[in-house]
């Protein structure tokens, strides 16, 4: 029997799974939509993932917003932010690499690699402006398949300008450039446009941009977006076919060199998981607690400040 080994990186807005074996070579992987519900995405990705004969599950890492709360409910053997999933799993197959851009479908993220290492970062979580979710709006507002966005900006010469630094101000702006009857191909090669250079002047905001460079997440399947970074950049940018499972990739390579691997069954389904919310009026403090079931047993308890939980 082989070993092999899960990674879940759980977003606000994706949930990614990605199994691989010890060579890191990709066995299974899926990418899903959260839909505010981190628990459940997890239960289905893990139904859609699977492990091939002859192997055995020997760790399960998790990153991402909900990385605390799953990695707990899995009992996973690592637990990492995305900065360091993403760095790992891109200098795994690109150790090259001294950028990566990243855009997510709620945030975004800027790593500098410099001598095979984390240097700096940068991320955006305040506005959804130059974000998937931005971009996934405005395709619904101009009645076109998001991921059509890329394919119908590489139509236009001529970008329209789009005030995308604040989504309020973008969505106004979108609309006044269709009324007055910009064709809608340069009214998307904007928006594409848009987004980088909103990430540009406030993420990268201060960072030194060298190449090579590698551009991740949901986006990087832009092709407009893409389009645009090289323009801006002048540098060739490279996008990875599995950039948008690089999270989960990255925290099951950590997962495989973590020492305390145990032997793992992903059948959780009839697994009850829950989470109760209440307020301690123990003192003056009032911590916010957050009490973690699984099958009726409690797991931990989240939010105390006096370590009373």
């Amino acid at each position: 029997m082989r070993d092999c080994y899960l990674g879940i990186d759980i977003g606000s807005i994706s949930t990614k799974a990605a199994i691989i074996d010890a060579d890191y070579r990709i066995l299974s992987s899926c990418y899903i939509e959260t839909n505010g519900n981190p628990i459940e995405a997890v239960k289905k990705a893990i139904k859609m993932v699977s492990i091939p004969e002859n192997y055995v599950l020997r760790g399960i890492g998790t990153t991402g917003s909900a990385r605390k709360l799953i990695g707990l409910l899995l009992n996973a053997n690592i637990v990492k932010n995305e900065i360091t999933a993403h760095a790992i799993g891109t200098l795994t197959f690109h150790p090259e690499v001294k950028t990566i851009l990243e855009i997510g479908g709620q945030d975004s993220k800027v790593i500098l690699i410099r001598n095979g290492m984390i240097s700096d970062y940068a991320m955006n979580t305040l506005c959804a402006a130059g974000t998937g979710a931005f971009l996934s709006s405005q395709a619904k507002r101009l009645g076109i398949d998001v991921k059509e966005f890329g394919n119908i900006a590489l139509e236009s010469d001529n970008p329209v300008n789009i005030a995308a630094r604040c989504t309020v101000f973008a969505e106004s702006d979108l609309v006044h450039k269709a009324q007055v009857g910009y064709p809608k191909k340069d009214i998307v090669a904007g928006l594409c446009k848009s987004v980088v250079l909103n990430y540009l002047n406030n993420v990268c905001k201060g960072k030194r941009i060298e190449g090579p460079i590698i551009f991740q997440g949901g986006v990087s399947k832009n092709k407009g977006v893409v389009k645009y970074f090289e323009e801006e950049l002048k540098q060739k940018i490279l996008v990875d076919e599995n950039g948008h499972l690089m999270g989960a990739i990255g925290v099951a390579i950590l997962s495989s060199k973590a020492e305390n691997k145990e032997y793992y069954d992903l059948n959780i389904e009839n697994i009850s998981f829950k989470t109760i919310g209440n307020e301690c009026k123990g003192c003056t403090n009032r911590c916010e607690l957050l009490r973690i079931y699984r099958n009726e047993e409690l797991l931990d308890t989240w939010g105390s400040k006096c370590g009373k939980y």
